[in-house]
C-alpha cells in the first residue's frame, strides 16, 4: 500500500447512482491513506427531484462541493447545456483540487462533464460499470466515451470485462468487480415490510409491483412508449387489488409527460403512490417485499436477479444486457405487457427462480473498488495509455469461414 495519502474524488449526479456508489464510499472513508473528495451536481441539486444532496450528510459524508447545473428544461437541448453548466462548474473545483484520481460510474450523459473536465486537466479517471450494453438509449454512447476516457475499469460481469478489453485496454487496468448496488442486500440494515410500510404510508399486506420507467432517449418523442405501460397496469388493475409503486424518472428529456401520466394513474388508483425518491435501503426493501419489478431500468436488470424476483422488461432501451433466469422481456405493445405480467405474477414462475445465479456479482463490489483505488500506482504509467498490438488481418474469406 501507498505510504503517501492519496486525493480521491467522487462525482454522483442522482439518488440512483449514490445508491450505487454508498458502500464504494464507506470502502474509501475507512481507509487512512485515502483523503476523500465528494461532489453532489444535476438532480442531487433540484427541489423537483428531491434535493437528494443533503442524504451525503445524513449518512455520514462530508459534501466538498455542490453543483447546479441541471436545467429545468425536459428537452434535449436542456441535457446538452446542463454537460456544459456541468463542466464550467467542475473546472474550477477540480482545478483547485487537483485530485489523484476522479471516480465516475455508469452511463448518466452529465458525467461526460466532469470526465472532459479530468482529460483537460490530466487526472486519471476511474470508471464504474463499463462493459454493459443498453442499446435503446443514449447510455450506451456515453458509457463507451467514459470507457475510452479512463484509466481504470471496475466491471460488473465476465462479458463486460471482455468489452472493455476489446476495446483496446490493457487487462491490468480492467478489474471485474460486480456491480456494487447488490452490496446493499449483503451489507445493510433493511427495513422490514412493516417497518417500510408505515415510512411509504402505504399497505403493503399485499405484495407491490414496482414501476421504474426512465425516458428512451433514443426515440424522437422519448415518453412514446410511455402509455402502452399504463394501459397493460389499468388491465391488470382490473382484477388485481395489489398496490403499485412508481419511481420517479430520471432527470432526462421528456420525464414530466412520464410524471404526468404516473400521476393521473395513482388519483384514480388509491393503492398507488409516486415516489420522487425513495432512499436506497427503503427501494431494496420495496424490491425484497415486492410481487415484481416493471419498467426499462437497469435495476430490473442487474438488481432484481439477487433477489430472485421477477422482472418485466419492457422495450429495447436495455437491449444488449445480460439477463439473468427472472426477466421476462416484453415488447412495448400493451397486451404483450400484460401476458408479461400475468407470468411474473405467477407463484409457479417465482418458485422456479428459488437458487438462481446472477451474472452481476455477490455484493462485496465496494471494498474490491476502494481496495484497488488505495493501492494502484500513480504516476504517469496510469495517466498514459497505451495501444494494443493489432492482430494479423485476415482476408474477407477467411472472416467468412
Amino acid at each position: 500500500m501507498a505510504d503517501t495519502q492519496r486525493r480521491i474524488a467522487v462525482i454522483s449526479s442522482s439518488r440512483a447512482d449514490y445508491g450505487h456508489l454508498y458502500w464504494v464510499l464507506r470502502g474509501l472513508q475507512s481507509r487512512p491513506n485515502i483523503d476523500l473528495r465528494i461532489y453532489a451536481i444535476g438532480a442531487h441539486l433540484s427541489p423537483h427531484f428531491g434535493a437528494t444532496w443533503q442524504r451525503f450528510a445524513e449518512d455520514g459524508f462530508e459534501l466538498t462541493g455542490r453543483f447546479e447545473c441541471l436545467l429545468d428544461s425536459d428537452s434535449d437541448v436542456g441535457m446538452a447545456k446542463t454537460i456544459g453548466l456541468a463542466s464550467l462548474s467542475l473546472a474550477d473545483a477540480l482545478a483547485a483540487q487537483r485530485p489523484d484520481l476522479l471516480l465516475l460510474i455508469a452511463d448518466r450523459y452529465e458525467m461526460l462533464a466532469p470526465a472532459s473536465v479530468a482529460l483537460a486537466l490530466r487526472i486519471p479517471i476511474a470508471h464504474i460499470e463499463g462493459g454493459e450494453v443498453s442499446e435503446g438509449a443514449i447510455d450506451d454512447a456515453v458509457r463507451n466515451a467514459l470507457t475510452k476516457l479512463s484509466h481504470l475499469h471496475f466491471v460488473p460481469t465476465e462479458n463486460a470485462r471482455r468489452r472493455v478489453l476489446a476495446m483496446g485496454e490493457e487487462a491490468w487496468r480492467v478489474h471485474r468487480v460486480g456491480a456494487p448496488s447488490l452490496d446493499h442486500v449483503r451489507r445493510s440494515e433493511l427495513p422490514s415490510a412493516e417497518a417500510l410500510s408505515a415510512r411509504l404510508q402505504m399497505p403493503l399486506q399485499l405484495a407491490p409491483l414496482v414501476v421504474a420507467w426512465h425516458p428512451v432517449t433514443l426515440l424522437a418523442d422519448p415518453a412514446a412508449e410511455a402509455e402502452c405501460l399504463f394501459s397493460a397496469l389499468r388491465v391488470i388493475g382490473e382484477h388485481d387489488p395489489r398496490p403499485v409503486v412508481f419511481c420517479f424518472p430520471n432527470a432526462d428529456a421528456g420525464r414530466e409527460a412520464i410524471i404526468r401520466r404516473a400521476q393521473q394513474f395513482c388519483a384514480h388508483r388509491p393503492s398507488a403512490k409516486l415516489f420522487v425518491n425513495l432512499e436506497h435501503r427503503e427501494y431494496w426493501a420495496l424490491l425484497l417485499h415486492a410481487a415484481a419489478l416493471i419498467g426499462n431500468s437497469s435495476s430490473g436488470i442487474m438488481e432484481t436477479p439477487s433477489l430472485a424476483l421477477p422482472c418485466v422488461n419492457i422495450g429495447d432501451r436495455q437491449a444488449g444486457r445480460e439477463r439473468a433466469a427472472n426477466i421476462l422481456d416484453a415488447p412495448a405493445e400493451a397486451s404483450a405487457i400484460v401476458r408479461a405480467i400475468e407470468r411474473a405474477l405467477n407463484p409457479a414462475f417465482r418458485q422456479g427462480l428459488q437458487g438462481m445465479h446472477s451474472p452481476y456479482g455477490d455484493g462485496d463490489a465496494g471494498e474490491r473498488i476502494a481496495g484497488v483505488l488505495a493501492e494502484v500506482e500513480l504516476g504517469p504509467g496510469l495517466l498514459r495509455k497505451r495501444a494494443l498490438p493489432l492482430q494479423p488481418q485476415r482476408d474477407a474469406f477467411e472472416q467468412a469461414h
